[in-house]
């Protein structure tokens, strides 16, 4: 008797996520998985459903390994904005942000500054469904969400210091981990990894800031760990062969040093890491060399060592001078440090403050990610509107006066109303070329689900194609296309050790259908659409006429370009993907 299938596949460009070359093939798909692969039409006759794919790609679901979606999947676990442009595999937890282990209101206040999603939105959330404290409740938790996308999950270094510490504890420098924290922590480390987490996460970037009213703007809680508590918690990763995510604290780059001595392998076994990120940035061009040479190092020392990667220009949105970025010098900070509009304006007017802020805006050698440059910010939304389209420094110029001046006598003015967009790094098409090819690095780095005000990725592998398809067509090929799907697809997925990433017989069918011909239009283009179940407007990006189909576990999640509703599916379409189940 024939194979009954439930979904055919027929005529598409096939990509299996190894690298092997692409044909047109047939799938036929059942019971969650591909079943047959084949050059020959399969019979449709016995198929629930057939999708033409002619002239399109058929290729892995896309993996982003960096998103924040923490608190979204507990009440819109559909996580559409994601799976919408074939993402099917979606990692939490990053940044040392899980929101697995400590009570609701600590989890709350370290996530919502640093990832800037209200905390009037998230708090409530975990109060009334955070009914799990541990890691191995959380994933039975996730497992009877109705997912979209698969969820995989690091454990949050901040998440478990505090629900060991306590958040005033975890967050004061001269308190050390007594060694019965030390064994509670390496505990529910162990626990989770027995569970499925991929690792521990961690940050050390200390101008991520928590929120609330009981230790406002002290620095996240993994950034008052001593380098002792950091090794004994890799001794674990290590030992298990899971990853250490981290990101370096840009206002010390000798910082680095503590993160290569943790990943080289030359005497005992290597730490399986990944950081926080490859990146080209106007305001500092020693940097992406100077972290291509570090993991180039590490690696050629028996290391196992991957920058997370943007593939394409790093653009942040913000409202008035509410942008992460102003956190890394002194006069930003002070004035992100003030929640109260009245108190703000009035240090913003202040002329000794402003003196500061000018001395800042000055420095050219000191660390920094913004290029400190009004120059380079355009107005997008003014009640003035005769300063949209226009940069600081002109306005500024037309006005005879110094362009921080103008920049705060804007913000007292008009306050979150004016609202400006920048872009920091990834700024040179040529560049980005050279870095997709760089074998240490993963491409993703999208930030999904946060930022929501500031930022938009959630098609960044729809960009990255696009970047190799376009050098393609110029004649200035950097790599083939299906090189390019395993970089998207099953390189990831082979290095953070889950069952995904490919598409032959047996594998699971999470799968992308797209049309090539709609990656010429603008994806860089942002709009505002409704948060699910936040009653909130987020940026997000909306490509139409590129995914026409995709599958997560062999059920159709996007059809004919529209988002099927994951409630209307039983158990929804995605799971929890342990570590270490990868074939």
């Amino acid at each position: 008797m024939s194979q009954i299938y439930d979904v055919i596949i027929k005529n598409g460009l096939y990509f299996d996520g190894t690298g092997a070359p692409a044909v047109i093939r047939h799938l036929g798909i059942s019971n969650g998985r591909v079943q047959r692969v084949s050059a020959a039409p399969l019979n449709e006759t016995i198929a629930k459903r057939v999708i033409n794919a002619n002239g399109k790609w058929v290729m892995p679901g896309f993996m982003d390994m960096h998103t924040h979606y923490d608190s979204e999947v507990i009440v819109s676990p559909s996580l559409s904005e994601s799976v919408r442009h074939g993402v099917t595999t979606a990692l939490v937890g990053s940044c040392s942000l899980s929101m697995v282990c400590s009570e609701a209101e600590d989890a709350s206040d370290i996530f919502t500054r640093v990832e800037t999603v209200p905390r009037e939105k998230v708090l409530p959330i975990l109060q009334k469904h955070k009914s799990w404290s541990t890691p191995t409740q959380w994933v039975d938790f996730i497992k009877k969400k109705p997912l979209g996308p698969n969820l995989i999950s690091f454990l949050g270094h901040s998440d478990l210091r505090v629900a060991t510490l306590g958040l005033h504890r975890a967050t004061d420098r001269a308190v050390k981990p007594t060694e019965a924290e030390m064994q509670q922590m390496l505990g529910t480390l162990n626990e989770a990894l027995d569970v499925g987490f991929l690792g521990l996460s961690t940050m050390r970037l200390k101008w991520d800031k928590i929120d609330g009213d009981r230790e406002w703007s002290k620095s996240l809680p993994s950034t008052y760990a001593r380098f002792g508590e950091m090794s004994r918690l890799n001794s674990v990763l290590r030992q298990r062969n899971r990853i250490h995510q981290g990101a370096p604290n840009a206002a010390n780059p000798f910082q680095i040093f503590e993160y290569i001595q943790q990943a080289l392998g030359l005497v005992r076994k290597p730490l399986k890491m990944t950081l926080i990120a490859l990146i080209e940035l106007k305001g500092n061009v020693t940097v992406r060399p100077m972290a291509q040479l570090v993991s180039k190092l590490i690696n050629w020392l028996g290391g196992n060592f991957r920058w997370q990667f943007l593939p394409t220009p790093f653009t942040v949105y913000a409202d008035g001078i509410d942008v992460v970025f102003f956190e890394e010098f002194g006069a930003g900070e002070m004035a992100l440090d003030l929640r109260d509009q009245v108190e703000r304006n009035a240090l913003l007017q202040d002329e000794t403050y402003r003196r500061n802020f000018r001395k800042f805006y000055g420095e050219k050698l000191s660390p920094r990610v913004w290029q400190r440059d009004f120059g380079d910010a355009i107005v997008i939304e003014c009640p003035d509107t005769s300063l949209v389209g226009r940069n600081f420094a002109d306005i500024a110029k037309e006005r005879a006066i110094h362009v921080v001046d103008l920049f705060l006598d804007l913000v007292v003015e008009f306050g979150r109303s004016i609202r400006w967009y920048t872009t920091v790094g990834n700024h040179k098409k040529k560049s980005l070329l050279k870095m997709v090819q760089d074998k240490n690095t993963l491409i993703t780095f999208s930030d999904a689900g946060a930022h929501i005000r500031n930022m938009a990725f959630y098609n960044l592998p729809l960009r990255f194609l696009k970047l190799v398809k376009e050098a393609a067509d110029a004649g200035n090929s950097v790599m083939s296309l299906e090189h390019a799907v395993w970089r998207l697809t099953g390189e990831q997925a082979e290095w953070f050790g889950i069952d995904a990433g490919r598409i032959r017989e047996g594998d699971r069918a999470d799968i992308v259908v797209l049309d090539p011909r709609g990656l010429d239009q603008n994806l860089e283009t942002v709009q505002w659409a409704e948060m699910e179940n936040f009653g909130l407007q987020r940026l997000v990006n909306r490509n139409a006429g590129i995914v026409s189909h995709v599958l997560i576990n062999g059920r159709i999640a996007v059809d004919e370009a529209k988002v099927v509703p994951a409630l209307g599916v039983e158990k929804g379409f995605g799971t929890f993907l342990p570590a270490g189940a990868r074939k």
